[in-house]
């Protein structure tokens, strides 16, 4: 994620960042422009324009597309918007949990509290991964006890974590070092950890529908390529220029959209999940006092 001061006009006006739009669309508006210059010269040489400006139309349909990719772009938001506040969630259960552990867990049972606090770190580190599709133990934490080879090789990650500290936890209450009552309370934040990377995972498999997304590339081309026709006889060849600009604006926005709607990955827009989880550790480490 990209971190900026929004209200530095001037440099963001002239920043090129390599994930701007305007960058990722050079082959395409280079493609436009070429394509535009051949039918306004044919208009305009060849064909001396002899018939009249359809621009009404234009118009029209171009306010029905910028209806369009403005739904598009509030839907992605909100998958992006929702996936920050699970991220949020994680880190506010992840507090909670370990201030329970270390109040309820005393300095005599050192080596419990040493593989819990390992096993909570390691769950952001490896919820992250998991929201990616990768697979690795690299920044993990190793302690005596906690079999990270065993443990990133499980079919889900996140889940073979909760379980084994899971199992910690009840390990615990069998042997009357921390009541039942601290146990439940325990247990309803790991139901907490699961639900929100439930959401995030549903965010992550379930993209905007092929169809939607289909149809609007092709109205923005189909729109975009009939613009010479419409403008030519009110502009001449700048209909070049402002069909290449329109083009630009609104294919900008179906790119933005398309990067926000999974916002676990690793482009400059995507939400910030590396620092959120060594975050999270630090937080809890500073809780433990390790």
């Amino acid at each position: 994620m990209v971190i900026y001061n929004p209200k530095d006009w001037f440099k963001l006006i002239f920043a090129f960042h390599k994930s701007d739009t305007f960058r990722m669309l050079i082959p395409a508006l280079f493609t436009i422009a070429i394509v535009c210059f051949g039918i306004v010269y044919i208009e305009i040489e060849v064909w001396h324009m002899k018939y009249k400006s359809t621009i009404a139309m234009h118009s029209l349909l171009g306010f029905v597309i910028s209806l369009l990719l403005v739904f598009r772009t509030n839907t992605a938001y909100d998958r992006w918007w929702e996936g920050r506040k699970m991220w949020g969630a994680f880190v506010n259960h992840s507090r909670s949990l370990a201030t329970k552990i270390e109040v309820a867990v005393d300095s005599s049972m050192e080596e419990e509290r040493v593989r819990m606090n390992a096993l909570l770190c390691n769950y952001f580190l490896a919820a992250k991964d998991h929201l990616r599709g990768v697979r690795s133990s690299k920044e993990w934490k190793v302690v005596a006890g906690v079999d990270n080879d065993n443990i990133v090789q499980a079919d889900h990650v996140p889940n073979k974590i909760l379980l084994e500290l899971s199992r910690e936890i009840e390990a615990l209450r069998k042997s009357g070092k921390i009541s039942d009552v601290q146990w439940l309370s325990m247990q309803d934040e790991l139901r907490m950890y699961s639900e929100s990377l439930g959401a995030c995972e549903r965010i992550r498999s379930t993209p905007i529908p092929y169809s939607y997304s289909l149809f609007i590339k092709k109205i923005i081309f189909l729109y975009t390529l009939t613009m010479p026709f419409g403008f030519v006889t009110d502009f001449g060849y700048w209909t070049i220029l402002v069909t290449t600009f329109i083009f630009y604006a609104f294919a900008s926005l179906e790119l933005i959209a398309e990067e926000i709607e999974d916002p676990f990955g690793t482009d400059a827009n995507d939400l910030p999940t590396d620092d959120l989880a060594l975050k999270i550790g630090k937080q809890i480490d500073d809780i433990f006092k390790v």
